[in-house]
Parts: structure tokens; sequence; C-alpha cells
């Protein structure tokens, strides 16, 4: 493949700029800050592309590197291939919201479909990294000869045991070795049993709170303590309007000198016997008889009296002594205990008469005394003592009622107790439920607090789990590795060896002969007396040798009948006239193709003109 021209508009400094090479050899001269670099890199950009990177990484990456310096709307360009007889125009549009890629076959006139496949075969089956690592060659970085030593160190064992340049196996072994120290660095020993014992403790504490103890029963309470409050005021009422209703009748009763139902039955039973007494000395007194009998019986006996008187006065000559010779003291005893005993009778009946009369008159009083102070009445009849009877029942009633208030004042005093004692059990339950509660609050944050802790270990774990498969697989690919590398050596690493020795050989004048490298991928170049380790040589041969491993590696890696331009940034600027000499001979000898050396000397242009070597002059 021949790089036949290039059209930049915008990349970098550049906007319409054209440049053309033939084949063969072309040396692009230009000053420092020309932009040899920008248009080795547009090279580049155009065959493989610009992928702007993300984040920080944008700040510096190659596409923000080369965005147009001017008219930034403009970022694009073209370049034309010779490849197997056709020639391909190659555009390209950088800008990242108008990303554009276009193939046209100018020979056939028309446009190719960019496949995989198609750019294998035009791009020699290199990718971007093998074209950066082989045909692309820039001077070595390296700022002292120990990193010089380091860096084609790497690159000789790269090539020498995978046979890929996108590989370093070197770097990569020191880079896992290194990724395996801080994933182990990474690993919370710990974090599995803390997580267990966590666990644990979630479910014990889960297993406390589900008690009844802290079932939430505080509004319950305090509902219920609401309730018997209410119940305690409506009973506080009722007890003191009981109070008021059995103060009430009882002043009733005390007035009235009762205190109980016994004393009024026997109020009411005492009086019934008044009347019943007050009757019958009544009777008693309004019976005739009984005054006609003691009337006559007086009479009778004042009779006898004046008749015993007169048989006295007369002596023995009364009649009855006279005629009947009955004798005068037997006569006058006769009269006069006759007289005496109807005497007695008559007293007798006089006496009775005058007790009844006494006994109605006081019973009258006390009747009378009771039917006033109960009826307002001193009427003494049968309808007084029954409506009498008839207050005393309604006495009865009211004491029933008052000892039935005073009982349900006595049970409203036990009711309010048990209501009070109900309450302040009310109050206790409560400060006991609220203190449960608050026990409860302080656990479920230690539940929460233990969740989260177990879940922050959950992921520690994860994550533990996550590195040792990565140490797994690091330890794997370090073993796969040692075990293919030495494979690896003795298939690719043999052909590199002997191309490599081969153009070791001619580039450096026939100094070293070949290169080799040990199992331990130290790098010796050979002498016709004695093995050199590649750390004592000069940083001009280590260049040396670093050019001619990326013609080697370029030779074995590109497929096909064509091969890529060899491209040339300054790559000689540690080159001496001698060594210089040597090295364009040796190119031009060794690789046919196209060549193309960017240089900011006119040495190169000087030597091969004076060589009578052809080549073509570019200058920027």
């Amino acid at each position: 493949m021949k790089i036949l021209d290039v059209y930049i508009n915008g990349f970098g400094k550049f906007h319409g700029k054209n440049l053309t090479f033939q084949k063969g050899l072309n040396i692009v001269y230009g000053n420092n800050e020309a932009g040899k670099s920008t248009i080795h890199t547009f090279i580049r950009s155009m065959l493989f592309g610009i992928e702007r990177q993300r984040g920080r990484a944008a700040r510096n990456d190659l596409y923000s590197k080369y965005e147009p310096w001017e008219n930034s709307g403009t970022y694009e360009g073209q370049i034309r291939l010779e490849h197997k007889d056709h020639i391909y125009r190659i555009e390209r549009t950088f800008q990242k919201n108008k990303k554009e890629f276009r193939i046209v076959d100018e020979t056939a006139g028309r446009e190719i479909e960019p496949t995989k496949s198609f750019l294998d075969d035009l791009l020699c089956g290199l990718s971007e990294t093998a074209y950066n690592n082989t045909v692309s060659i820039g001077q070595l970085k390296s700022a002292t000869d120990d990193g010089m030593v380091t860096e084609l160190k790497n690159y000789i064992a790269n090539l020498n045991t995978t046979g890929n340049l996108a590989l370093n196996i070197t770097k990569a072994t020191t880079l896992l070795k290194s990724q395996k120290k801080a994933l182990e660095s990474q690993m919370v020993p710990e974090a599995a049993r803390t997580y267990t014992s966590l666990l644990s403790e979630i479910r014990n504490t889960e297993k406390e709170i589900s008690s009844p103890k802290y079932e939430n029963q505080i509004q319950t309470y305090q509902k219920l303590r609401s309730e018997v409050k209410t119940d305690l005021e409506t009973f506080q009422r009722e007890k003191e309007e009981l109070i008021k209703k059995a103060a009430k009748g009882r002043q009733v009763l005390v007035s009235n000198q009762f205190h109980d139902q016994e004393s009024i039955h026997a109020y009411s039973k005492k009086t019934q016997e008044h009347f019943d007494a007050y009757m019958d000395a009544k009777e008693a007194s309004n019976k005739k008889t009984r005054k006609v009998c003691s009337v006559f019986s007086l009479i009778l006996a004042s009779l006898l009296l004046l008749s015993g008187g007169f048989l006295y006065y007369m002596g023995e000559s009364n009649y009855f002594t006279a005629y009947y010779g009955i004798d005068l003291f037997l006569l006058l005893g006769i009269f006069f205990g006759t007289a005496i005993v109807f005497y007695l009778i008559g007293l007798i009946l006089y006496l009775k008469l005058r007790h009844s009369h006494k006994d109605m008159e006081m019973g009258s009083r006390i009747l009378q005394e009771i039917l006033s102070r109960h009826l307002g009445d001193t009427d003494i009849c049968t309808d007084s003592i029954r409506a009498f009877q008839n207050r005393m029942a309604e006495f009865t009633r009211l004491c029933t009622a008052v000892s039935k208030s005073e009982a349900a004042v006595k049970q409203k005093a036990v009711e309010i107790e048990e209501l009070n004692h109900k309450l302040e059990n009310c109050g206790e339950t409560i400060e006991i439920q609220q203190k449960s509660q608050w026990e409860l609050e302080k656990k479920l944050e230690h539940l929460s607090n233990c969740k989260t802790q177990a879940e922050g270990l959950k992921h520690i774990i994860t994550e533990n789990d996550r590195i040792r498969e990565e140490i797994s697989a690091i330890d794997l690919a370090l073993d796969t590795m040692t075990n293919l590398s030495s494979s690896i050596r003795d298939s690719f690493g043999l052909y590199l060896n002997k191309t490599a020795s081969d153009l070791i050989s001619g580039i450096t004048g026939g100094i070293y002969t070949s290169m080799s490298v040990d199992e331990n991928l130290n790098v010796f170049l050979n002498t016709k007396t004695k093995l050199v380790p590649l750390e004592q040589v000069s940083s001009g041969t280590m260049d040396q040798v670093y050019l001619a491993l990326r013609l080697a590696a370029a030779m074995l890696i590109q497929n096909g009948s064509e091969r890529m331009p060899f491209i040339f940034d300054d790559s000689f600027v540690l080159y001496d006239e001698d060594r210089l000499r040597i090295a364009l001979k040796w190119l031009i000898n060794t690789y046919n193709d196209q060549m193309i050396i960017f240089t900011c000397h006119r040495r190169e242009a000087q030597m091969l003109t004076a060589n009578l070597v052809p080549y073509h002059l570019v200058e920027i």
C-alpha cells in the first residue's frame, strides 16, 4: 500500500493543506513546531479514526489535542491510497456530532462499504496498536539509558513471548501482581464474621420486638382512661345526687324521730295501741250500766248504812230483833257489811269509770299530738288512724328508699374506688407502655443500624467474593502466561529472533551479529566473542535494535503481498552521522516499500543526494 496524497481541512494548526507522496523514499522536512507530528497523527487518524474519551480523560485525549485551532466547525480531511492496483480515497469527519467515514474506489468509480474484512485487507492486517508499534516509528521516548533499556526489553519480551503487539508480557505480569496486591489490600477479612454476628443480633432483636410486651396499646389505654374518667365523673355525680337524696330523706325521718323501719313500725304499733286503748276507754266511759250500777251501789250502800244506823238507834226494839229474834249485832253486821260491799262495788265501778275517763283523756292527748304532728288534724277517728297508718307506710317507703339510696351510695363508693384503682392502673400501664415504646424505638433504631451495617457488610462480602474471584483470575492469568510463554517463544519468538538478528547485523554494520532472549526474558546482543547484555550497550545501539525489532515485527505481522509504508517521525535524532548513513542505506536495501521520514534536519536529504539515492522531498 502506498500513500499518494493527503488533504487536511481542519486538523490542529492546518486548514486546506495538501501534501503529495511518491512511492519509495519520501523526506518531509520542517522546522520544529512546523507540524510534522500533526501530519503524522493525521495519517494515523485517517486510517484508524479518533475516538473521544469521556469525563476527565477527554481533556487531554487525541481528539481534544488536535481539534482545529481556527474554524472549529471543520474537523475533517482526505487521504488517497494505492492498494492492489486500485486507488482509494478515504474521507473522514471527526466532529463528534456529525462523524462521517467514506471510502471511494476511484479506479472503479464507486463507494466501498468499510467492512472489517475490507479494512483488514486495506491496512495489511494491522490494528491501530500494531501500526503504532511497527510501521509508525518515533524516536525512543525514554529519558535515561535505564529507561531506554526497560522500554526496549518490554518491547522484545512482548513480541518474543506473545506475538501480539497489543500485549506486553512484562508489564502485564507486573500490572497483574500490582492489581492482586491492591485487591488484597481492599479485602476486609473480618466482614463475614461481623456480618454473621450482626445477622444473629438482628434475629434476636426482631424476636424481642415481636413480643407482646412491645405491642403499642397506648391509644387503647388512653381511650380506656378517658372512658374511666367519664364513668368516674358520672358515678361521682350519681353518688352526690344519691347522698343528697338520702340525706334529704334521712332528714325527714329524723325530723319525725325515725331512724329505721323498726322505729316506724314500733311507732305505728304504739299509736295503734294508744288508739285501741282510747277506743276501749271511750267505750268504757260511755257505758251507762256501769254508771248506773255505780250510783245504785253507792245509793244502796248509803241506804244500808242509814238503815244500820237506824237499827242501832232502835236497838233491841227494832223490828227484826223484836219480831224475829235476830241478834242486833248480827243485823248491824249484815247491814253494815252489805253496805260496805255495795259501797266498795260502787266505788270500784266509779274508780273504773274515772280511770277509763282518764285513760281516754290521756289517749286523746297522745293521739291528738300524734295526729297533729303527722296529719295536722286532731280529730280522733278510724279514718284519722287509717290516714296515720298510710302516713307511716309512706315513712316506711321513704325509709326503704333512703336505705336503698345509702346502699347505692356505698355501692357507688365501691365502684368509684374500683374506677379510681382502674384509672391508676391505666396511668401506670400507659407509663409502662410509654417506657416500652421508648425501648422499642431504641431497639428499632438499633435494628436499623444493624441492618444498615449488615447491608454495608453484605456489599463488602460481595465485594470480597468479587475480589477473590478477580485474584483467582489474576493467579490463573499469571499461571497461564507463565505456562504459555515458553511455547509461544518457541513459535513466534524463533521467527522474530531470526528476522531481528539479521536486521541487527545489517543496521549495526556487523558489530552485533544476532539477538537472543533467555528463559527469564533477558535480552543479549551477540558478538563474535561474547554475549553483551542489553543494559551495557549505548543508547544509540539500543535505538538501532529498537528500529530493527520494529521492522522485523512489521515484516512478520503484515499479511498479504503488500505492506504498509514505514513512517518515521524524527526517529534518528540520537543517531550520529555514521550511524545515520548506515541506517538510511540499510533501510533502502531492506525495505523496498514506501517510506516517509519526517525530520527537522536537512542531513538526511543531503546524505541521500550525496549517495545518489532517489527520494521525494516535501517541505512544510
